[in-house]
């Protein structure tokens, strides 16, 4: 029983530690996530909201309603995420470009 505790708390800790915050939002995965484009090289995205329908290492797809979706590149673009529990978080492009595991790898790197 001793060990069974000890497996759930560590179960709860990881689940912890895999929330998305404001700190750590760059090195997650963005797909499911509400997103507004700030600011991009493209004025016509500019205040296109949607969800994260899918993430390539230079592009975030965006489903906008109405079965249209977006393609938004990631570079010099500045977005703002919706994260559960309610934060809005501001997120620059060029820092969540590439995959999440590479952008994970950079934690490692420094």
């Amino acid at each position: 029983m001793r060990r069974l505790d000890s497996l759930r708390r560590a179960s709860v800790f990881e689940v912890e530690a895999m929330r998305i915050t404001p700190g750590n939002i760059r090195y997650h995965e963005l797909i499911g996530l509400e997103v507004e484009i700030l600011s991009h090289p493209d004025p016509g995205v500019e205040g296109v909201r949607g969800v994260v329908s899918w993430e390539t290492p230079r592009a975030l797809e965006v489903d906008v309603g109405d079965g249209k979706r977006l393609l938004i590149l990631k570079s010099r673009a500045l977005f703002a995420f919706k994260i559960p529990g309610g934060g809005l978080v501001v997120v620059d492009g060029d820092s969540i470009m590439g995959s999440p595991a590479e952008r994970a790898k950079r934690i490692v790197k420094g």
